[in-house]
């Protein structure tokens, strides 16, 4: 998509204005050059969507506001990269500017390794500035969709208005929320490629009312028209924002579904001159019980990827599966995306996690082993168990000699693969292991939140059965 193409259909059909939030991030790219050449631009207009994509004028509204970021910085080089990451201090998050499904990026967790990835950054945008941001280890992750109506209506517009509905403080509303998503994978991971789940289960009320607060915030500050996206991470009792797409996100089909609110259409009255109040939309929609939107990843088809999810966006599609419990949700929505959770007869579980993750993983092999699953750990996670009390069986890396868990995989021994490689970096005995669990089909987790996840699905599983139930009756029983 180019701006002459749109131009030439634009002089063609003559429209009375051009929507670019519904084609993702490219149409965005448009939309300063489609202004410049006299289009008018229905919605959030250029100078807006140019204030949430410069990163300069972003990082000034937001100390304007009083919202915390994650600190970051911007080189051009790999001296300036590394005096930027020894400043804000390591992990960090480096991507290269104006690249699609984040491309390139990478968490960096030392000098050395960000001297290697930066010639693939610079490669992937020549000429462009590299990005880098403090990577918030072991962070929530939230995704909100909203739609808003501050902004300039289109001067063509004669849609009628309806009478203004106010909200349930009596409060005309400028931006309404559509849905607040919590990432089970950790911040990190592209949004893509997480699951999520709505409404949050493991978000306080208390942050849950912050994100709100922001997210007005911004939609006032930014003069969004039309959908936005805002992405924040929480860490340490704080929440930051991450960035603000001011257009559709990937996510909207989703909580459409989940909420039966086409925020879409919304969105499209709102940019073609009508109010939120006036279209009767006030306030964030209830959920009725939970919804997961699971990633659909290629790992069974191209088995010779490694299946680490991180930055870079590697989904191809994705599914969502709905229950009162979270844990019948989840379930559903891995089944959905051919990953079965496993029974205990199924094979045993294996788990390899790197060094900073060996604490956390310490709950998940307990909970594992009171479900009644065997246990199969490489020596370090094995002694590790074992000194909390949990029964584990050890088993020789690739390296290590025969025979290792290459052999237990193809023998058809292991149910169900936790593997957390540290940051973006793929160890050879790590990556084989991967390798192998996707040829053969077997599921496998590369993060500690989705195999927490995961178990809540599986204890679910040993509870009770899966009901099935059509979205229409879901809605048409919450609308009575």
């Amino acid at each position: 998509l180019t701006l002459e193409d749109v131009l030439n259909i634009v002089d063609v059909e003559q429209p009375d204005g051009v929507i670019v939030q519904f084609g993702g991030q490219t149409p965005l790219n448009l939309a300063e050059g489609l202004a410049a050449a006299g289009v008018p631009i229905w919605g959030t207009s250029p100078a807006a969507i140019a204030m949430a994509e410069d990163r300069e004028q972003f990082e000034a509204l937001l100390s304007r506001l009083g919202i915390d970021r994650p600190p970051n910085g911007i080189a051009a080089n790999l001296a300036e990269a590394q005096a930027v990451a020894a400043t804000i201090g390591y992990p960090v998050l480096v991507r290269p500017s104006y690249v699609l499904g984040g491309r390139a990026m990478a968490v960096v967790y030392t000098e050395s390794a960000l001297a290697d990835y930066l010639a693939e950054a610079i490669a992937a945008a020549p000429g462009k500035p590299i990005l880098i941001d403090y990577y918030l280890e072991d962070a929530f992750e939230v995704d909100v969709d909203a739609v808003a109506d501050y902004g300039s209506p289109p001067l063509s517009s004669s849609l009628p208005l309806s009478s203004q509905e106010r909200g349930p403080g009596g409060e005309v509303p400028r931006v309404v929320i559509g849905g607040i998503m919590q990432h089970i994978e950790e911040a990190g991971v592209h949004s893509g490629d997480s699951a999520c789940v709505l409404p949050p289960y493991k978000i306080s009320a208390y942050h849950q009312s912050i994100i709100r607060d922001y997210t007005e915030q911004l939609g006032q500050a930014l003069g969004v028209r039309g959908l936005m996206n805002v992405q924040y991470a929480i860490k340490d009792d704080v929440v930051y924002v991450l960035e603000v797409n001011p257009r559709a996100s990937r996510t909207v089909p989703f909580v459409s579904k989940a909420t039966n609110v086409p925020l879409a259409k919304i969105a499209a009255r709102v940019m073609a001159g009508e109010t939120l109040a006036g279209i009767g939309f006030i306030q964030q929609p209830e959920v009725q019980g939970f919804f997961v939107k699971e990633a659909v990843l290629p790992f069974h088809k191209f088995s010779g990827v490694d299946a680490v999810l991180g930055p870079e966006m590697r989904s191809t599609g994705e599914v969502m599966g709905h229950a009162r419990r979270f844990g019948a949700a989840f379930a559903k929505a891995e089944m959905a995306v051919g990953d079965r959770l496993p029974h205990p007869d199924d094979g045993a579980v294996f788990i390899s996690v790197n060094d900073f993750d060996k604490s956390a993983a310490l709950k998940i092999g307990r909970d594992l082993s009171r479900l009644g699953f065997r246990l199969v750990a490489t020596h370090g996670t094995a002694a590790m168990l074992r000194r909390v009390g949990v029964k584990v069986q050890a088993v020789n890396k690739v390296g290590e000699g025969e025979p290792h868990i290459l052999d237990m995989l193809r023998t058809g021994e292991i149910a169900l693969l936790i593997n957390t490689p540290l940051g973006s970096t793929s160890f050879s005995d790590g990556r084989l292991i991967r390798q192998e669990s996707a040829r053969l089909g077997i599921p496998l987790i590369t993060t500690l939140t989705a195999a927490q996840a995961a178990v809540n699905g599986i204890k679910l599983l040993a509870e009770e059965s899966l009901e099935v139930r059509s979205l229409q009756k879901l809605h048409a029983t919450a609308n009575r």
